[in-house]
């Protein structure tokens, strides 16, 4: 098994803990706490992805691993936050939608590798 960017990793989970941050406060000021359900899992998936696909691209290997490890840790950060908090079911579900949001965007990382060493590009 190849060498884990693990610094990469932290800050990607962090930085996406931010930017989910950023987003909820806004939108709970505009829209109130009603909308927060509606946006969670979405947006989840989105900044993971996004954190996930930056820390993939300087991966030598299992780029895919990498993004989800992102959503993991960010993951692990939101329940360390919330810890005793009674929280609605979309907000646990939202986990998923951080692994799999990581993962899809370290798959596009190994994608974009992939086609950018081929030889026909």
């Amino acid at each position: 098994m190849s060498k884990l960017r693990w610094g990469r990793i932290v800050i990607g989970a962090v930085l996406t803990e931010v930017a989910l941050i950023a987003l909820v406060v806004p939108v709970r000021m505009f829209a109130g706490d009603a909308a927060i359900p509606y946006i969670v899992a979405p947006a989840c998936f989105v900044a993971t992805f996004v954190f996930g696909l930056w820390v993939a691209r300087k991966a030598n290997a299992n780029f895919a691993l990498h993004g989800a490890l992102v959503g993991v840790l960010a993951s692990l950060i939101y329940i360390a936050l919330t810890w005793n908090q009674t929280l609605p079911l979309i907000f646990h579900l939202s986990h998923l939608a951080k692994i799999l949001g990581g993962a899809a965007g370290g798959a596009i990382a190994a994608r974009r590798r992939t086609v950018a060493s081929s030889p026909n590009s």
